[in-house]
């Protein structure tokens, strides 16, 4: 399947976007590629917001911002590995039976599942700045992020019985 069917179907059916990539068998550079679609993603939605913060603050240059945030966001790689490994820790740790490997997976794909949202929320921050259309699109990716996370966790943990 594709990446854009599978970003759909994460929102509504994420057990089996999960048991797609189980099946798939074991390879660390398909959940890296993950993670970094989701990262390329975010870099891309971060451009009409810097844009309209370069025309308010011209004393910072766009190409100023578009560094800074790239190394950020190459820095958020570390954190989301070791978000990964604890939530293996604490799998294995309760008896879920969830490897390191399916709980990088399940961060991996719900992160990019909720990529389109982060878009919308990229161009209403350009558009609109702060408001409170900006923080409702806020609050519905990081409530559809743990709805994907959980739903892909649980089906990791049911061997991909979901």
């Amino acid at each position: 399947m594709s990446v854009t069917t599978d970003i759909v179907q994460s929102w509504t059916k994420p057990g089996g976007v999960m048991q797609r990539h189980m099946a798939r068998g074991q390879s660390e550079p398909f959940a890296f590629s993950l993670l970094i679609t989701f990262l390329v993603l975010v870099f891309i939605s971060l451009w009409p917001g810097m844009s309209r913060a370069s025309l308010l603050q011209p004393e910072v240059p766009m190409t100023q911002r578009l560094v800074a945030s790239g190394l950020g966001l190459l820095a958020f790689i570390v954190p989301c590995y070791a978000l990964a490994s604890l939530t293996g820790l604490v799998s294995k740790w309760r008896g879920w039976g969830i490897s390191a490997y399916h709980a990088r997976l399940a961060l991996f794909a719900s992160l990019l599942g909720i990529a389109p949202v982060i878009l919308l929320q990229g161009l209403t921050a350009g558009m609109i700045g702060q408001s409170a259309a900006l923080t409702s699109i806020q609050v519905i990716a990081g409530l559809g992020f743990v709805y994907m996370w959980t739903a892909m966790l649980r089906c990791a943990g049911q061997g991909g019985q979901s």
